[in-house]
């Protein structure tokens, strides 16, 4: 067992684990982090890295802005940069459905503080001059952008490295059981480690990690196909997205594109693995050369899948773990890589014992009931 029994484990390294881990070690606990992997290697390394509000909840807009905040200062209270880019976003419609759609969910997001307003083609293509003609109607949101995911881990491994968070990696938990007053957490290569209080971190498997507290909560797996391009010529600014799907482009500063969400690939995160579904990532290549008609010559250089976990209601569950003193909960945020660093910031707070200046979200409220379909 690891020397010492610390004041916190966080089991789950992705971005909303490794934010909790850095806000409760900058609040004087002592803090390890373990991870079945490498830190911010699954779902929060592989994703889309999109910083957007246009696919954000409108009861999470308030979380998001503040959380799209703290990924443009990233240099300043994680010490390294991630890649931000501040940009444009759009979100498009081409089809008179789509176009309600859109204006709906403007209206909704507007009311909860997001900076979204409709605009024509003209305008649309002034702010995206790469824009096919098609589009009916746009959404333009002055608060996007994207980080590169890949260096989402680096800066967070450096970041809990220095504040003197105890990271385990590649030490997959195989359950947690009480003793005395702490928590032990059993690896499975033999090992443990003690802990007052546990955070469980661990995105589309927190519903096999409740079950180590005797707990059943739903979780839906979302099965993100990803698609990144050659390098090609700069055919796009702001980051784009479509009203009737999940799909988003952005160009990075290489000139590669990245094309992902939309059409989802298959299969189930315990029994055999995720797989791609190649009509699905065709149909999502051919709407991206549909929205940014120069992509038509761009050819793909690698596929990947990223994985999102969603509950029963499509909102978070961050707070205390039910019934369960001193374990607390995290993940299932839609649009979480947006918002994961203030989400783990206010759940620090309430650790810390400290007044969240946001609510959280009472993982209670979804015990015995079916994920979403």
């Amino acid at each position: 067992m690891t020397t010492g029994v610390f004041d916190a484990a966080i089991i789950g390294a992705g971005v909303m684990g490794c934010s909790t881990a850095l806000h409760l070690a900058r609040g004087s606990m002592r803090v390890a982090i373990v991870d079945r992997g490498g830190i911010c290697r699954e779902a929060s390394g592989v994703n889309a890295g999109t910083l957007t509000l246009h696919m954000t909840r409108a009861a999470l807009i308030p979380y998001a802005i503040r959380g799209w905040e703290m990924w443009v200062s990233a240099s300043q209270w994680l010490g390294c940069d991630v890649g931000v880019r501040a940009t444009d976003g759009l979100s498009l419609a081409f089809t008179e459905s789509e176009a309600a759609l859109l204006e709906r969910r403007a209206q909704v997001r507007r009311e909860a503080g997001a900076p979204i307003e409709l605009v024509p083609l003209a305008r649309a293509r002034e702010i995206e001059p790469g824009l096919s003609e098609k589009v009916r109607l746009a959404a333009h949101c002055p608060i996007d952008g994207f980080a590169s995911a890949y260096l989402t881990g680096i800066a967070f491994r450096t970041a809990l490295v220095n504040t003197g968070v105890s990271v385990i990696e590649y030490s997959p938990v195989t359950g947690i059981e009480r003793s005395n007053n702490s928590f032990v957490v059993r690896m499975r290569d033999g090992t443990a480690l003690a802990a007052r209080r546990v955070v469980l971190a661990g995105g589309v498997w927190l519903e096999e990690m409740l079950r180590w507290f005797g707990l059943s909560i739903a979780v839906k797996v979302l099965i993100n196909q990803l698609v990144i391009t050659e390098r090609v010529r700069a055919v796009m600014r702001t980051v784009l997205s479509i009203a009737n799907g999940l799909l988003s482009l952005k160009q990075f500063d290489n000139g590669t594109v990245l094309i992902g969400g939309g059409w989802q690939g298959i299969g189930d995160r315990e029994r055999g693995g995720v797989e791609i579904v190649p009509d699905n990532l065709i149909g999502n290549v051919r709407l991206a050369r549909w929205v940014v008609p120069a992509l038509a010559d761009a050819r793909v250089v690698r596929i990947w899948l990223g994985l999102e976990a969603e509950v029963a209601d499509a909102m978070p569950m961050i707070g205390p773990v039910p019934g369960i003193m001193d374990a607390f909960v995290i993940g299932s945020v839609h649009s979480g890589y947006t918002s994961g660093p203030y989400m783990g910031r206010l759940l620090a707070d309430l650790i810390l014992g400290h007044e969240p200046e946001r609510a959280l979200f009472n993982p209670s409220r979804l015990i015995g009931q079916a994920a979403m379909h």
